[in-house]
């Protein structure tokens, strides 16, 4: 294999397995989950770790150390060809022009009436070469979409799922770097935030990955795609090195809480088909003045100019209560919006949520209640994100 081509390298073998009666997919590490005490579940049709140790435990643990996700059910997109560049400009909202080798962008799929396909990163890995890295329970429909909307031939462009190619881990938290940086002769340093580097190698890892400064926590870390035969090995070494800083693998539920507090989006609660990312705050990368239109840009551009009827907000309950996902949210006796995301967030121990509501309803301090079964309770809008690391 290339250096400079890790995507090539595909395990075939990759999706195994029947639990009970239901075929599950697997990431390559399913074989050694039980090794580190994974509590596993079916997560949107994948075998997946909700937790090792305990949610709260593995949030304190990423936010004041450096914790290890398995990530590898997310999709992997490739788009080359010398019209690449034009094809994704029209098929996404941020300005991919603006990319050079080596450096990420998250943008966003939409339809044309502005609800939200899909959010993910692009990485330029060089000219007309380009990787998408999108939502697990998204790649079928993404790829589809994207292969829909081709109007160029082969030498044109090219549309391929990589998906089944890469492991890709999360080292996430404030010891990230020093620990992965044990393990490579490679400056880490010299990677800012959403830049790359490809060709990295690892102590006791045979191939070469990815390593990019990204991730879904809120904390300083990288994310890492390696080809899938080296899944284990780059799992079991990060995990190794990292063992006196006390480096610890983390599950989906830590992950939740994690982007949760930072104010990440979740796809299927913040946006979706019904959410554009304009209601959602994100409009910073939504490029409506880039020289391309985009599926989409007429909405999202009269929501920008005269204001989207809907608001994304923080919600802080003052009365005894969690907010769940899909509780309505009232102004008064006037149901105004819906909690998209909520939760007893491990880091402020409190009951903390996200709400989308009417404009008219969205402004800081407000107070608010939310249904919680035959209750209504009071909540503050307050600012979000509700967490920001220290720089």
């Amino acid at each position: 294999m290339k250096n400079n081509e890790i995507s090539v390298f595909c395990t075939i073998e990759r999706f195994k397995g029947v639990i009970g009666m239901s075929e599950l997919k697997q990431t390559p590490l399913y074989p050694i989950y039980e090794e580190y005490g994974a509590k596993v579940i079916d997560f949107g049709g994948w075998n997946l770790p909700v937790q090792f140790k305990g949610i709260k435990h593995e949030h304190e643990v990423t936010r004041t150390k450096a914790g290890l996700f398995d990530v590898s059910h997310m999709g992997e997109i490739e788009v080359k060809g010398p019209k690449s560049l034009e094809f994704l400009q029209r098929m996404v909202t941020n300005d991919v022009a603006k990319l050079t080798p080596n450096r990420a962008q998250y943008t966003f799929m939409c339809y044309e009436d502005g609800g939200t396909v899909d959010d993910f990163l692009i990485y330029k890995l060089k000219e007309d070469d380009y990787l998408l890295v999108v939502n697990a329970a998204n790649t079928d429909k993404d790829y589809q979409w994207l292969l829909d909307n081709n109007d160029y031939v082969a030498e044109e462009i090219t549309i391929k799922n990589v998906s089944n190619c890469y492991a890709q881990l999360a080292l996430q938290g404030p010891l990230a770097e020093e620990v992965l940086q044990s393990l490579t002769s490679a400056d880490l340093s010299a990677i800012r935030f959403f830049r790359f580097e490809t060709d990295i190698t690892f102590t006791g890892v045979e191939e070469r990955a990815l390593v990019s400064r990204t991730g879904y926590t809120g904390e300083d870390g990288f994310e890492i795609y390696i080809p899938t035969a080296s899944g284990i090995a780059l799992w079991k070494a990060i995990l190794d090195a990292g063992k006196e800083k006390g480096v610890e693998p983390i599950g989906l539920g830590a992950r939740d809480t994690l982007r949760f507090e930072a104010g990440l989006p979740l796809y299927g609660q913040e946006l979706s088909p019904e959410i554009t990312p304009i209601e959602t705050g994100l409009s910073f990368a939504v490029k409506v003045n880039k020289a391309n239109d985009f599926i989409g840009k007429h909405v999202l551009q009269q929501q920008m100019e005269q204001g989207a009827k809907r608001q994304l907000v923080g919600l802080e309950m003052l009365d005894k209560g969690i907010p769940r996902t899909g509780y309505e949210v009232y102004d008064g006796e006037t149901k105004v919006g819906f909690i998209t995301s909520g939760t007893q967030s491990p880091t402020f121990q409190k009951n903390l949520g996200l709400a989308l509501v009417s404009t008219a309803s969205a402004e800081l301090g407000t107070v608010l209640f939310v249904q919680v079964r035959k209750r209504l309770l009071k909540a503050r809008i307050i600012e979000t994100p509700f967490y920001k690391r220290e720089r």
